[in-house]
């Protein structure tokens, strides 16, 4: 029994965040699942379903607050797990992981162009958006309003210690949308001349918060100071199921290193300590609303989506743990 060499580098991209972005990281989650599968040199079912909740496993443990990657795992495992339980061949077993894994992967992109086509109703001719991280949820509706003609311009954050905002400002540019790209603090400076905020997020709760990448619930507090719409773009597989039983989510400490260089902070005085969380937590009384690819709700419906997506998996363990 042994993990194939693509699912672990496919494991290595998402904890290092060369694979990055809550949906990508699902999707790729998905298809390292398969992968396995097709790669498999099991000769039982037994073996095929113990390597897949191996792989699971090694995946799940990559990055603990992207939600959407565990919810990856359990719309793959689960399907599996019901087709082992009752009593299906290798091959079987093989065809359900691979098209559950395909399906969910064609599912997640469709989920983006949805969202982008709520979304950018919501966009008015003239809107000057600002926007942080890259979110291909967000970047879906900027990029659709303007197909759409709509005249706007879009303010990009750099998102520091990474610099996503590169991306994003790179991505809208090839587009043909006007882009101003600020450093991070310049945020509030700009939101007097904002209409609208458009980020993604990589997990929201039962309560309606936001958990995004550092520095999204300062923008959202910035916004809600100058009265501007905050709009989050998000799939239903990002929404946490277990904060339906109060379950906190663990924010990421990522390594201090991308934020000093290793080289520069070993010159630093000792009692200088450096944090680097990945992500923060926006309060839902910041959001006004969250776009998915079933509707448009307020932050106070997160509760009822999870119930409807995600309402069955809290009856169960995980089933790479059984």
């Amino acid at each position: 029994m042994r993990v194939v060499n693509d699912v672990l580098e496919i494991a290595e991209k998402i904890k290092t965040m060369e694979i990055r972005g809550a949906g990508k990281i699902a999707r790729f989650a998905a298809l390292a699942l398969q992968i396995q599968a097709e790669k498999s040199k099991a000769q039982t079912a037994d073996e095929l379903w113990n390597e897949t909740k191996e792989a699971a496993r090694l995946l799940y443990h990559t990055r603990p607050t992207a939600v959407s990657l565990p919810n990856a795992l359990r719309y793959v495992t689960y399907r599996a797990k019901a087709a082992y339980s009752g009593g299906a061949s290798l091959e079987e077993l093989k065809f359900v992981i691979i098209n559950s894994a395909k399906e969910f992967i064609h599912n997640s992109e469709n989920a983006v162009k949805r969202i982008a086509e709520f979304g950018a109703k919501r966009i008015e001719d003239g809107d000057i958006i600002m926007t942080h991280c890259h979110s291909k949820a967000a970047i879906g509706v900027m990029k659709k309003a303007w197909e759409d003609g709509k005249d706007i311009k879009v303010i990009v954050t750099e998102t520091r210690p990474l610099y996503q905002g590169k991306l994003t400002a790179k991505e809208l540019a090839e587009a043909g949308i006007p882009v101003i790209y600020v450093v991070d603090g310049a945020a509030r400076h700009y939101m007097k001349m904002t209409d609208k905020v458009v980020m993604g997020a990589d997990s929201i709760t039962a309560n309606g918060a936001v958990i995004n990448k550092v520095g999204t619930a300062l923008l959202a507090l910035t916004a809600k100071e100058h009265r501007v719409w905050v709009m989050i773009a998000a799939e239903t597989y990002k929404f946490h199921p277990e904060t339906l039983l109060g379950q906190l989510v663990e924010i990421e400490e990522r390594d201090p290193y991308e934020v000093v260089p290793k080289e520069e902070l070993e010159t630093w005085p000792k009692n200088i300590v450096v944090k680097n969380p990945a992500f923060d937590v926006t309060p839902p009384e910041y959001i006004d609303v969250i776009i998915t690819e079933k509707s448009v709700i307020p932050p106070s419906a997160a509760i009822a989506i999870l119930k409807e997506e995600f309402g069955w998996a809290l009856k169960y363990t995980e089933p790479w743990e059984d």
